[in-house]
């Protein structure tokens, strides 16, 4: 059996023509159908040229295998999320590409809920049975209908803010010309319905295939100047940035300065904390001396799990966690199915920057000041196990304390590292952080980006 490229450990992406194409995902949606029988599905796709076609094929799949398919057109990937708990159907697919260049597409796939399919719990299965023999004749014709739930989904994101009391912001929002836009509308029209005092400069709105102003990928440094500026320029008390398919979303303070997804995530443990006292906040193990700082400091009770969305979801269901995050900005709500959503947080922010009469780069100071961090560094050696060898030789010797949940981290005392391989890149990725010393941080990056690359 030939493998698939296109396949991941946690969904289906790959440059069209070469790992992906229609009659690829026409296979993908009856490996779906027999694998999941969902009944069923809900389907969304993003702006890209070449969503329409890709999802038309994997429709054709589903329903060639009797499940009836509801069309939510184009729509994030939280959407799809959002609709198939609500409407009860046994899963979701959504054909998106993200960040990704423009000649990529894919597809996001859960079941029912909103549950992640993981390659042991589904995508492994689907994967054999496309890269196996013909599916053989059609089974039965499945129905399809189109469905717009983005009210009810509004709704959902807007039940997050208590509007009473807050004071005026002005907010920033660049959609990137991806998809986030119509949604976005649709959120604000509802804060406005409930008396929140928002208002807002819209960027890059529209959704536009052609990408003008480039993919949308905010995470990238070459990518962030655009909003940065239009922040500084609009007087904006914040803004926000949404990747393609906006289940991510990163953060501007009012001068401009991005904000490093770690200590969002410790920005929106400290909101859940004051709204749920002694909850638990699930993180991963990449960056955390912060994070366990703010929830131990918030009566909560931080609970690390491994990296990925399907460990961080299943990880939540299991400690009833109220809220868990990821420095890559992914965020997820235990009253959003577990899933990740890139509304709900910048929501959150706000009302913490309104309720506490400071600016976002006040609320922020003091944890940089406190733990500062490297952001996450890549590698990408010629023997990734050989690299991995020489750190822990290196390191390992003298490290106060040794965890493997994700990769290797090692505390050293006044640093840590953590060094991992990624899941979906062929590449190391590596996080530094310290107790409060910033020159400790930039030496400690200097001597563990020297082993690891070989070159002491």
């Amino acid at each position: 059996m030939a493998e698939l490229s296109c396949f991941k450990s946690y969904d289906i992406r790959g440059r069209l023509g070469i790992d992906l194409d229609q009659a690829l995902a026409y296979r993908i949606g009856r490996g779906f159908a027999r694998v999941l029988v969902p009944g069923r599905v809900v389907t969304g796709r993003d702006i890209r040229e070449s969503s329409p076609a890709l999802q038309t094929a994997l429709i054709q799949g589903l329903r060639d295998e009797g499940v009836d398919v509801i069309d939510l057109g184009l729509c994030g990937t939280e959407e799809v999320y959002f609709a198939t708990d609500h409407y009860g159907a046994g899963g979701g697919l959504m054909v998106t590409a993200s960040h990704n260049p423009p000649d990529w597409n894919g597809i996001k796939m859960v079941r029912d809920g909103g549950r992640p399919v993981s390659w042991e719990t589904g995508l492994g299965a689907i994967h054999d049975l496309v890269a196996g023999p013909p599916f053989g004749p059609v089974r039965s014709a499945g129905a399809l209908r189109r469905e717009n739930p983005r009210e009810a989904y509004a709704d959902r994101v807007v039940s997050y803010l208590d509007p009473a009391g807050l004071r005026p912001l002005n907010i920033l929002v660049n959609a990137g010309n991806g998809v986030a836009g119509p949604a976005f509308d649709v959120i604000a029209e509802r804060l406005d319905a409930i008396g929140a005092p928002f208002s807002f400069v819209r960027v890059n709105h529209d959704p536009d295939s052609a990408f003008p102003n480039g993919i949308p990928n905010p995470l990238l440094p070459e990518n962030q100047p655009l909003t940065a500026r239009a922040v500084r320029e609009s007087g904006a008390d914040f803004g926000v940035a949404w990747d393609g398919d906006f289940d991510r979303c990163f953060f501007f303070d009012e001068t401009g300065a991005f904000i490093d997804g770690e200590y969002v995530v410790a920005l929106l443990a400290r909101a859940f904390l004051a709204k749920e006292p002694g909850a638990r906040i699930v993180h991963d193990p990449r960056v955390m001396w912060n994070l366990v700082d703010v929830v131990t400091a918030g009566g909560g009770v931080p609970v690390a799990s491994r990296s990925g969305h399907n460990h961080l979801k299943a990880r939540m269901r299991e400690v009833d966690a109220v809220y868990g995050g990821e420095m890559s900005a992914h965020h997820y709500f235990r009253a959003f199915m577990y899933c990740d959503s890139g509304m709900i947080p910048w929501i959150l922010v706000a009302e913490l920057v309104s309720r506490a009469g400071q600016p976002l780069s006040a609320l922020v100071a003091d944890m940089r000041a406190r733990f500062p961090s490297s952001g996450e560094i890549n590698f990408a050696p010629g023997d990734m196990t050989a690299a991995v060898a020489r750190f822990e030789a290196a390191f390992l010797p003298q490290a106060r304390g040794v965890d493997r949940l994700d990769g290797i981290s090692l505390d050293m005392g006044d640093w840590r590292a953590n060094l991992r391989i990624s899941n979906t890149e062929n590449m190391l990725r590596l996080n530094v952080e310290t107790r409060g010393d910033r020159a400790l941080l930039e030496a400690k990056v200097a001597e563990v980006s020297a082993v690891i690359d070989g070159r002491a």
